[in-house]
């Protein structure tokens, strides 16, 4: 026991005190017990149980008093917007890289349902990729927490979460593969 309290101090010495109000505000963000701006993104090549599961987490993040920040796309994103819609629609997001006309038929039906929909439609004569990245840092700039799901290969996703971090916002990363 009295060699555990001889580490202490040393252990306080070597940390950086420029990171301690960052580690608190990290400590504060994950213990608050109110709702939180929570930023759910992700793969649109997404497995059909793994969408279940997205949904089921969104939809108890909002059930939780949340509010849901996501984008327009296929897979994940639309499974958190599914999730969301059941719970309180009001507690949602969804911000788009593009206008909506941009956007895929498929998820068009399901992003005019969306009450708090934000279109970026200076960014339509952008690659996809393009608008999707600073899409990404507009959804990150609007939330405290980062919940992300992607492979290992999904460089916009990774650059999104290391951008979170750089801007000290609590990121979970899950990996498909």
């Amino acid at each position: 026991m009295t060699g555990l309290f001889n580490l202490i101090p040393s252990l306080s010495q070597s940390i950086d005190l420029a990171n301690y109000d960052t580690l608190a505000q990290e400590l504060a963000t994950i213990q608050q017990t109110g709702s939180k701006r929570i930023a759910l993104l992700g793969s649109r090549h997404v497995p059909l149980t793994h969408q279940h599961l997205i949904e089921m987490m969104s939809y108890a993040l909002v059930l939780s008093g949340n509010h849901l920040l996501t984008s327009g796309a296929t897979g994940t994103n639309s499974a958190a917007i599914r999730g969301a819609m059941r719970a309180d629609p009001n507690l949602l997001t969804v911000i788009l890289p593009q206008s909506l006309e941009r956007q895929p038929q498929e998820s068009r039906q399901q992003l005019e349902q969306v009450m708090h929909l934000v279109e970026n439609s200076t960014n339509d004569q952008m690659s996809l990729a393009e608008a999707s990245s600073l899409c990404n840092q507009e959804i990150v700039s609007r939330c405290q927490q980062l919940i992300c799901f992607a492979f290992h290969d999904s460089h916009t996703l990774l650059q999104t979460c290391q951008q979170a971090e750089d801007q000290r916002k609590v990121v979970t990363l899950f990996y498909f593969d």
